[in-house]
């Protein structure tokens, strides 16, 4: 079986099939689909989505890049909800340094907050840390959470250590199957194999095989058949091992 540790299936991308690609998906093998949140606005759809759909658990959280339509009162929404819903994390929470204009500030003033959130309700975090990696290590280092996921990583193996050592697994997907990716790819295939899980960020960051469509958790297995082959193992081991690997961190409802 396989996990996809980081989709957006209640993305409006899906409003016209979610329940038959969230059934392809079951039928792959891939039995877990993690649903990160992306603002207050969005939580309502996105727990509805996980109560209807089999094998979709949900994390809440406010995005980067979506701070500005954010308000400080979502920090208490979220930790009202976390406790009437016990979602398995909080997420996608981070820093995104790569959009002109962002806004560094506000970005950090909403991480610190849900760092807070989660290191008081012992709850794992999904990590955004696009061009931000040492930042966000820099308040990982001070917030004491329960270690999580680094979404989409794709920094240097000084960084992935430095990760590692804080207690976090490492998310790799679609950008792992591109030829062009060879720092990535030289990650993938040196990085101690219980560092990393599978993911595929759906709808976006479609694997090369599928070129500029729109991604699915359905895809997962095909991405774990190139990590296979990047470390020049069988597809079943690399499926057993981020499979535990992301039960170890996300804990039991994965």
């Amino acid at each position: 079986m396989y996990i996809d540790t980081h989709c957006h299936l209640d993305a409006a991308e899906f409003d016209a099939d979610r329940d038959e690609v969230a059934a392809r998906a079951r039928a792959a093998g891939v039995e877990i689909m993690v649903i990160a949140g992306v603002e207050r606005a969005g939580f309502d759809a996105l727990l509805s989505v996980c109560r209807r759909t089999p094998g979709c658990i949900p994390a809440l959280g406010i995005h980067p890049m979506y701070v500005d339509n954010a308000k400080v009162e979502d920090l208490d929404v979220l930790r009202e909800m976390i406790a009437q819903y016990s979602p398995m994390a909080i997420g996608e929470i981070g820093l995104d340094f790569f959009v002109p204009g962002y806004d560094r500030e506000r970005q950090e003033f909403y991480f610190v907050g849900q760092l807070k959130i989660a290191a008081e309700c012992g709850l794992p975090v999904l990590l955004h840390i696009r061009r931000a990696q040492d930042a966000v290590l820099k308040f990982l280092r001070q917030a004491k959470v329960k270690g999580g996921i680094a979404h989409a990583f794709n920094g240097s193996r000084q960084q992935a250590d430095e990760f590692i050592r804080l207690g976090f697994k490492l998310g790799f997907g679609g950008a792992m199957t591109y030829d062009r990716a060879t720092k990535l790819r030289e990650l993938a295939a040196t990085l101690p194999l219980d560092s990393i899980v599978l993911e595929t960020d759906a709808p976006d960051m479609p694997p090369a095989f599928i070129g500029k469509a729109r991604n699915s958790p359905e895809n997962l297995p095909r991405i774990a058949a190139v990590l296979a082959e990047l470390r020049g193992i069988g597809v079943e081991e690399v499926a057993e091992i981020t499979t535990a690997n992301a039960r170890a961190v996300l804990g039991e409802m994965a």
